[in-house]
């Protein structure tokens, strides 16, 4: 089967009419319908929108490849639609888009067929024959013709050189990955090095490599969105990047995979990881561990503090058996929320840290160490140190003994490493760090509790600045990991104060979008209506867009109407038992919800009233300009 076969003539739209991307979507999907290619055009709009929202689908180059697999597809399809003057998409100037229409019970045959478009793309002549074609019969031409091409080179086996390998997989395995590799493969080529991409795609792995393949490498280049097992490069060194960056920057990452020292193991001794200095650093990353432990504790603060929220809905005693309020479904929701989604909350970011630096052997003396940080009184910080020392332990331990015969490995990895490294961090933890991190808690808690008035005004406006200032960066972060820190010993005033200055941003800005519309351009009004959305649900990255184009203006008024929402909020000693969750969780997790809205509103007003006094207006030609937005990240 050809591509031809699934991208018809009826299938090309040359001038598209739609002026934005939601506009372009809409017309692809209803000519899919009116050719009886779908049969539920809002299922399928709701898939393509799904997979815009998990990362956007332009992908260069001026192209974007939207794409769902579900229910409402009756065979698979290709639709391609272009746009001589560009649209914005996902923050990208796009001419070119093929909407790819898979059935949810899709054949490999389909899916590679679905996947080949993505490498012919890359291709700067195919792209520009696309552009200039004046009729369908010139686009469908100019694909067979790619087909053949493409065909040829596959059979030439001539290319000398040094040899290119690498893995690509993204989230769902159709474009992305597909796009990655051919990007490395054309810049490779065009080197005259001969290479070979295994692409973890919507089939599974294709183009699989094998241990010789590893062997004759000169260059080694991983691109993933998605966790992928790399274990058959032993010592050998690779670059590790997301799947854009190799779309996007193929030739330096091939230069810089080509300058790395790559080891040869000659099989006297067993491979030892050596990733690059400029990754790792010698593996003291320490907000990237940070950071992974969090990302994997969120979930349990979240359902904990909403299902305790619940829970007092009932009565402030109402789960507690010993009084006159008690109530047993009130009892069930504290159960689960304090007595065990909390109760995993250290353990869960300290074992997780120790994953991010020793892998699976650094889960289980993280994790009792972090168990051992929360009954020992040292919480949160206690935690996080011992998701360190439980990691690294295990990590040095595990390469001590990297010369032990094969045939012990298996239980070195199961029982050595474990138990020694357990035994340092729980030595650790009980003799030296949980009587002082514990006495540091009770001091930093009483202080907390301690805060009145003005005091506490200054620390919420901190915090709701810090929160506002990145947006998503170290800074935030920072912030937000004090939040979960005074979290986790049950003080619930600072989350408060840090989902003002999570919300204000967005919901500031899209408000000045609808008040002060002269002074932003056709194409930022558009993206300031999903800003009321994102805001309200806590996703502060629905301001960066606006950030980057005017940052200078739109930052400053950012950081003071969160600080002022942030101040009011903690002066007010409003408490949220949700750190996140956005407007849902107000009316269940705070004490005074009404109130809360009320500083949430004012400091969107302040920074939405900066910013239309701080932008001028634009002239209607400045308005209407194809003016670029940056993406989302």
């Amino acid at each position: 089967m050809k591509l031809t076969d699934i991208l018809t003539h009826d299938n090309i739209i040359l001038n598209l009419r739609g002026d934005n991307q939601s506009a372009v979507i809409d017309e692809l999907i209803n000519k899919l319908d009116e050719n009886q290619l779908i049969n539920d055009p809002e299922m399928f709009k709701e898939g393509i929108y799904k997979r815009e929202s998990e990362i956007s689908t332009a992908v260069g180059y001026g192209v974007a490849i939207p794409h769902a697999k579900n229910k409402s597809v009756i065979k698979p399809t290709i639709i391609m639609g272009r746009t001589l003057q560009g649209i914005d998409y996902g923050g990208q100037h796009t001419h070119l888009i093929f909407m790819i229409a898979a059935p949810e019970n899709a054949s490999n045959e389909h899916l590679s067929l679905l996947s080949k478009l993505s490498t012919f793309l890359m291709s700067e002549t195919f792209r520009a024959k696309l552009l200039v074609a004046t009729s369908e019969s010139e686009i469908m031409t100019a694909i067979e013709e790619q087909e053949k091409l493409t065909e040829a080179d596959s059979n030439d086996e001539s290319a000398s050189g040094k040899y290119l390998i690498g893995i690509t997989s993204c989230m769902t395995g159709i474009a992305h990955t597909y796009m990655a590799a051919e990007s490395l493969k054309e810049a490779a080529e065009k080197r005259g090095m001969k290479v070979k991409i295994q692409t973890n795609g919507a089939n599974g792995p294709e183009n699989k490599l094998t241990t010789a393949d590893v062997q004759k490498a000169d260059a080694i280049v991983i691109a993933h969105d998605v966790r992928v097992d790399t274990s058959i490069f032993g010592d050998k060194r690779y670059i590790d990047v997301p799947v854009k960056k190799a779309i996007s920057h193929a030739d330096q990452l091939i230069d810089q995979a080509l300058s790395y020292n790559i080891k040869e193991n000659n099989g006297d001794e067993p491979a030892i990881e050596d990733k690059p200095e400029s990754e790792e650093k010698t593996g003291l990353n320490f907000y990237k561990h940070i950071m992974s432990g969090v990302s994997y504790m969120i979930p349990f603060v979240v359902v904990g503090g909403i299902f305790i929220a619940i829970s007092f809905m009932f009565g402030i005693y109402a789960a507690d058996p010993k009084s006159d309020q008690y109530n047993v479904i009130a009892d069930f929701f504290n159960q689960v929320g304090g007595e065990a989604a909390f109760a995993l909350m250290v353990p869960i970011l300290a074992g997780f840290i120790g994953y991010s630096i020793a892998d699976k052997q650094g889960l289980a003396p993280a994790m009792i160490g972090g168990m051992m940080a929360s009954i020992g009184g040292s919480g949160f910080l206690g935690g996080m140190i011992a998701g360190f020392v439980g990691g690294f332990a295990a990590k040095y331990i595990g390469q001590s003994m990297a010369k032990i015969p094969k045939s012990f490995q298996g239980l070195v990895s199961v029982l050595i490493v474990p138990l020694l490294s357990t035994l340092i961090v729980g030595a650790f933890m009980f003799f030296v760090l949980n009587t002082p991190m514990s006495m540091l808690n009770e001091f930093l808690e009483d202080w907390l509790k301690s805060l009145t008035g003005i005091s506490a005004a200054i620390l919420g406006a901190l915090l709701a600045g810090m929160m506002a200032s990145d947006m998503g960066g170290p800074i935030n972060k920072t912030a937000s990991a004090f939040g979960l820190a005074m979290f986790a010993a049950n003080i619930f005033e600072p989350s408060a104060a840090l989902m003002v200055g999570g919300m204000v941003p967005p919901l500031g800005i899209a408000l000045a979008t609808t008040i002060f519309k002269n002074r932003f351009t056709n194409q930022e009004a558009e993206a300031g209506k999903a800003s009321y959305v994102l805001g309200a649900s806590f996703i502060t990255e629905g301001a960066i867009p606006f950030a980057a184009a005017d940052p200078l203006r739109i930052i400053p008024a950012n950081i003071i109407g969160a600080a002022v929402g942030g101040a009011l909020c903690m002066a007010m000693d409003i408490s949220l038992q949700a750190p996140h969750g956005g407007i849902f969780v107000i009316p269940i997790a705070c004490n005074k919800p009404l109130l809360y809205i009320g500083c949430i509103l004012l400091g969107s007003f302040i920074t939405c009233l900066m910013i239309g006094f701080m932008k001028k207006p634009l002239s209607e030609k400045e308005r209407n300009s194809a003016k670029q937005m940056s993406s989302i990240i």
